[in-house]
């Protein structure tokens, strides 16, 4: 008979896999899913950042509340909860009824209940984990379970541009059969090994403080990346700033409301244990040095790379996930074995050493020139891959062990909230970085190279008035968008440009040549930025101490 701790471990892996999945293949998918519903990317990209990071924003809010609801209701028990709602919110997503702005905002709807689903699983999985692997083989388990994790994540941008050029329905259709059996499975198959406390109270205040906070927070960054008025950017908003001050406000108060609560929802006491607080500390540092990485080097293979390496535009989406995959070789590769040393020498060295690698990696990043040689970039990504391979299942791991057992709900929802809430916030200042940066420079570097291409003086000063943000996701997205601006111009101005001049402009390489330069110079910034919290990282790992496991004794179950 299957020891329960494998089944625990599969079934929390098929579940990890599964979310990771989702969580990107609609990344890839995204120009199917606009044209599927006709949305114009130009004018919608308010509706993009919301189907890209909603899903984000609520699984990260509701990390630490169903950490904690866990807890006192049962791991188990919330855990198959979270696999139902996965599975019903991928059905409504498969079947969106409407197009246009109403079937826009349906798939935000859906993909939201798909992220309450997903923050069940995310809160529960490690700590299902902990409970049925002893001390000394958790670290080898949770690597299993992270490798899950990425590789997800690489197989949604694979399979995401396989199934978008099918049906763009297929794009969440294919978690359906993976939720329905993971679900039964779940519910057959995994028993509560965990103590459960009856009579516990929520901490109602707290979580309307800490959700309401970092939800107001998390949709503040969003809205800051959308242009407003004569801006850009969209920091100079009224609502923007009121949502980003009263968001801050609330989780200000929230330490404050929770030291006063018999049994809070934040277990602010953990963090006087070292190890869970270094852990923490280098999670959120290394999660904010790579939350926007992945997504930047797909907007610079699909908006830059491939078009002046000959692909169209419409296939770059496709490609982009295939040539991302020596960054998930190598986090495959060292995730089991660094776990596994984990279990054996504890955690600080081989996770500092991870972050040492990723600093290394986002230097070499910072190096490559604009039209880099695959191969060399292919190399950078994969020791990437090392790095964040050879941190992430000792952290985990350290940060799992440190806690007593009666509390590792709470703590599995308050590491995944850290690390998921920096992810985001990371996403936001990566793109904040390069729309600031493209706003300055663009508008001169697209002008002048209409002129210099034979147009008029008129044609460049319109595509002077390109909005960087319209540009860069409109690339993003798959589309050229010289071809878009050209299709919103009077057929006059359109029958005055000379042919050759106009199968120039509109041609792959004439957009990245324009913004090649304004972009790279921006994404050094970024990278450079990266490195420094990659070493941050680096310095809060060394100082969590010895190998540390918390062997508070387990009180008795209640018959």
């Amino acid at each position: 008979m299957v020891e329960y701790k494998w089944i625990a471990l599969s079934n929390t892996t098929l579940g990890i896999l599964m979310a990771s999945i989702d969580s990107t293949i609609v990344m890839i998918a995204l120009p199917a899913i606009f044209r599927g519903i006709n949305i114009d990317p130009f004018s919608s990209f308010q509706y993009m950042l919301w189907i890209l990071f909603g899903y984000s924003i609520v699984t990260a809010t509701l990390l630490v509340t169903f950490g904690r609801l866990s807890d006192m209701f049962g791991r188990v028990k919330l855990y198959n909860l979270g696999f139902a709602i996965f599975t019903v919110g991928s059905i409504l997503l498969s079947i969106t009824p409407n197009q246009g702005d109403t079937g826009a905002i349906e798939l935000i709807v859906f993909r939201i209940i798909q992220g309450v689903g997903g923050a069940f699983l995310f809160a529960n999985s490690a700590a299902i984990i902990t409970d049925a692997f002893p001390s000394n083989e958790r670290g080898k388990a949770l690597g299993i379970n992270q490798i899950a994790f990425l590789a997800g994540s690489l197989i949604g941008l694979v399979l995401g541009g396989i199934l978008a050029i099918i049906n763009w329905r297929l794009v969440f259709l294919v978690s359906v059969p993976v939720g329905v059996v993971g679900t039964i499975w779940s519910y057959l198959k995994l028993k509560e090994q965990c103590t459960i406390k009856k009579h516990q109270k929520l901490d109602v205040w707290g979580n309307i403080a800490f959700g309401g906070g970092l939800t107001l927070v998390l949709t503040g960054f969003i809205y800051g990346l959308i242009p407003y008025g004569n801006s850009s950017m969209g920091w100079g908003n009224p609502w923007v700033v009121a949502s980003l001050v009263s968001g801050v406000a609330l989780l200000v108060a929230f330490p404050f409301i929770e030291s006063h609560v018999a049994e809070p929802m934040f277990r602010l006491d953990l963090f006087k244990i070292r190890a869970f607080t270094a852990g923490n500390l280098a999670s959120f540092f290394s999660s904010m040095s790579r939350g926007g990485v992945m997504i930047m080097l797909i907007i610079l293979l699909q908006g830059i790379w491939l078009p002046l390496h000959g692909y169209s535009f419409d296939s770059t989406p496709f490609w982009a996930g295939i040539f991302m995959i020596p960054m998930s070789i190598g986090f495959v590769l060292t995730g089991p074995i660094s776990g596994w040393l984990s279990d054996k020498r504890g955690a600080r060295m081989l996770a500092t050493l991870g972050m040492v690698i990723s600093a290394a990696a986002f230097i070499g990043f910072v190096l490559l020139p604009v039209d880099f040689i695959y191969l060399a970039f292919a190399a950078v990504l994969f020791v990437m891959g090392i790095g964040g391979g050879v941190f992430a299942s000792p952290n985990m791991a350290s940060i799992m062990n440190s806690v007593p057992a009666e509390c590792r709900g709470a703590a599995s929802g308050m590491r995944a909230t850290i690390q998921n809430s920096a992810m985001m916030i990371s996403q936001a200042v990566f793109f904040a970085i390069i729309i600031v940066s493209l706003s300055a420079t663009l508008p001169g570097a697209l002008s002048a190279a209409v002129t210099s291409a034979g147009a008029s003086a008129q044609l460049a000063h319109i595509f002077s008035q390109t909005p960087a943000s319209g540009a860069l996701f409109g690339a993003f997205l798959g589309y050229n968008p010289v071809k878009i601006i050209i299709q919103t111009l009077p057929a006059s101005l359109v029958s005055s440009i000379p042919t050759a001049t106009m199968n120039y402009i509109t041609g792959s390489t004439f957009f990245p040549n324009a913004i090649s330069g304004p972009f790279m110079t921006a994404l050094r910034e970024a990278f450079i930025i990266g490195a420094v919290l990659c070493v941050l990282a680096a310095v809060c790992s060394a100082l969590r101490g010895k190998k540390f496991v918390n062997e508070t004794p387990k009180p008795m179950k209640k018959a």
